[in-house]
């Protein structure tokens, strides 16, 4: 089978709590990483595996995704909008969108998960398996804190099992699916339902066949402050792959516009946003800058995310932390451990310290 052959479902509904202040303002799936929307990085992968038709399954802030994407046509796909006006869960989410559906075959992502998987490897399997819907799956060091999956040696997925102490198996839900479209129009319509406790699991109970295709790609969960930066840090890298993103890439990526004054040091895969500013004697470890925020000089920002027009002032430190939009950050504050700044608000020079030095 072709790709060419596949429809996109991309889940981006989400409210991203997890995020917050950061998605108090913006759906968490177009968050700038590495400088670009999260969502671009997915859209390009699927665009690069040669599938040109997605429809986005929007729910919280939806004229966002369609003011900056539009038809898709300059992504080279097309791109359709269906809107859910209540909760409707992962299941519920991927049937609402029944009705726009064309191809026989349809590739399904949550739209918060940055992967490298073989997009056409995991269609191979799904055809050559013949099976109802096929599962990426990704093996973890401690699948504790995931529900995990275990497969037959024909790799035939055989339960669907909770966060446990005692898992079975190191593969986990990757959060990309390949299902037949016919499995969707089975799927309860008008309700919240669960893919992975309600959908899944009954089509087991029911003899469907689920087949799991292990990827040994990058991956990882976005949802978090901590993954975003790692993630943001990984594609500056180079370590997840991105075909949004330049080739050559290195510890860090100035968008344009941005300005980086003399003695300032970027490194741990810093990204610094369209429009930003970065004094002289700053120090930037692992930073997700976003557009048009100032850091003034000699100001230290280590595995942070810098919202939209923040201005963080001279020497003041900030160690995974996240900073709201529009946000000013006094010279000397220093915000340590998880610190979380809401949108414009304004700490005063020295007004919050985690140390007595002056």
């Amino acid at each position: 089978m072709s790709a060419r052959d596949v429809q996109a479902v991309i889940l981006v509904g989400g409210k991203g709590t997890r995020l917050r202040p950061l998605t108090l303002s913006a759906p968490k799936p177009m968050l700038p990483v590495a400088g670009l929307p999260f969502l671009q990085h997915l859209l390009s992968r699927i665009a690069a595996a040669g599938i040109n038709d997605v429809v986005l399954g929007t729910a919280f802030q939806p004229q966002v995704f369609e003011d900056y994407f539009g038809d898709g046509s300059k992504l080279g796909i097309k791109i359709r909008y269906v809107h859910e006006t209540e909760p409707l869960g992962t299941g519920g989410g991927i049937r609402n969108v029944y009705d726009s559906l064309t191809a026989d075959t349809v590739m399904v992502f949550n739209g918060d998960v940055l992967s490298g998987a073989d997009l056409d490897a995991l269609i191979e399997t799904h055809d050559s398996s013949g099976a109802d819907v096929t599962l990426q799956l990704f093996r973890v060091a401690d699948p504790r804190a995931f529900g995990s999956v275990p497969t037959d040696e024909t790799g035939r997925v055989t339960a669907f099992l909770e966060k446990t102490q005692d898992p079975p198996t190191d593969q986990i839900n990757a959060g990309c699916y390949v299902f037949k479209r016919s499995i969707i129009g089975d799927i309860p319509s008008g309700r919240e339902v669960s893919v992975e406790r309600e959908v899944f699991p009954q089509l087991l109970a029911s003899g469907k066949h689920i087949q799991g295709h292990v990827d040994n790609g990058y991956w990882r969960d976005m949802g978090t402050p901590e993954d975003f930066v790692r993630g943001s840090s990984d594609l500056v890298r180079g370590i997840a792959p991105s075909p949004a993103l330049p080739g050559d890439r290195g510890e860090s990526l100035v968008h344009e516009g941005a300005g980086v004054a003399p003695g300032a040091l970027l490194i741990g895969g810093s990204v610094v946003g369209r429009g930003a500013e970065i004094g002289a004697r700053a120090r930037l470890d692992g930073a997700v800058i976003f557009d048009g925020a100032v850091v003034e000089a000699g100001a230290v920002i280590e595995r942070s995310i810098i919202g939209f027009g923040v201005r963080v002032g001279p020497r003041a430190l900030i160690r995974d932390g996240v900073i709201g939009d529009g946000a000013e950050i006094g010279a000397r504050c220093e915000l340590l451990r998880g610190a979380r700044v809401w949108p414009g608000v304004t700490l005063p020079d020295g007004g919050v310290r985690f140390s007595s030095d002056v």
